[in-house]
């Protein structure tokens, strides 16, 4: 199984400061997820046709889950939501109204976010704020739900002792 985290960050790409992002999500991964998975790291510039031709990339490898970092606030150079939803096949807005909502408890700012989630093939796709606090925070609300959606497009799947599942009826 491959798990997908891509970093948009003009200065991180350049390597004017470190990835904390990514490797706070890979951090969250590893005591989320109980099955193993391979990552596939991207850290890429905040630039709409290489966040497109990236998240494609990662579809095309089926990889079932990809986590977004950074690019979702209202700055001109953030456009990764416009770019996921040019990927998708189906947007599911839930997921970003609640870590909106979640991160109001935390920062008023919160409301400048824009990350949203779909699915594209078998690959589900999260956008998250670029923030580690943030991230965290954010998964927290969002990911129990996120290996359900999984089986719902027929992906891999993910075992987590915070995932939910409906009960199978008898």
């Amino acid at each position: 199984m491959k798990i997908a985290i891509v970093t948009m960050s003009d200065r991180a790409s350049a390597g004017i400061y470190e990835d904390k992002s990514g490797k706070e999500i890979e951090a969250y991964l590893s005591e989320n997820v109980e099955n193993e998975y391979e990552i596939v790291y991207k850290l890429i510039p905040d630039d709409y046709e290489k966040i497109v031709e990236t998240l494609n990339e990662l579809i095309d490898m089926q990889c079932v889950l990809i986590l977004t970092t950074g690019g979702t606030g209202p700055a001109k150079r953030d456009v990764t939501p416009e770019a996921t939803k040019k990927v998708l096949d189906k947007e599911l807005p839930g997921f970003g109204e609640l870590m909106r909502m979640h991160s109001l408890k935390y920062v008023p700012t919160s409301i400048l976010a824009r990350g949203t989630a779909g699915v594209a093939k078998k690959s589900f796709i999260l956008n998250l704020p670029g923030s580690p606090k943030a991230i965290r925070e954010n998964l927290e609300a969002v990911f129990p739900a996120i290996p359900y959606a999984i089986d719902l497009i027929g992906g891999d799947y993910i075992e987590s002792d915070i995932a939910f599942r409906p009960k199978k009826k008898k």
